[in-house]
C-alpha cells in the first residue's frame, strides 16, 4: 500500500448548503479572504456592510462580486 501526499486542487470552494453558507460564516470568510488578499481594513469593513444591505442573496451575491475570482460558490 502507498499513501499519497495530498494534492492541491488549486481552488477553494465553500458549500452554501452547509456551514459555510452561514450568512454570518460568509461575513467571516469575507473578513479572512480580505485580509489574505491585501485589502484595508476600510475596503472589508465596506464590504460587510454592502452585504448586509439586503437579503442572502444580495449577501451572497455581493461576496462573489468581490471573492469570485478566488472562491468557487456552490449550492
Amino acid at each position: 500500500m502507498t499513501i499519497r501526499n495530498k494534492q492541491p486542487n488549486g481552488e477553494i470552494v465553500l458549500d452554501l448548503t452547509g456551514p459555510d453558507g452561514n450568512a454570518f460564516a460568509l461575513m467571516g470568510h469575507a473578513m479572512n479572504f480580505g485580509k489574505q488578499l491585501g485589502f484595508s481594513k476600510l475596503a472589508i469593513d465596506g464590504i460587510i456592510e454592502e452585504m448586509e444591505l439586503s437579503d442572502y442573496e444580495h449577501l451572497v451575491q455581493t461576496f462573489d462580486k468581490y471573492f469570485g475570482d478566488y472562491i468557487v460558490l456552490e449550492r
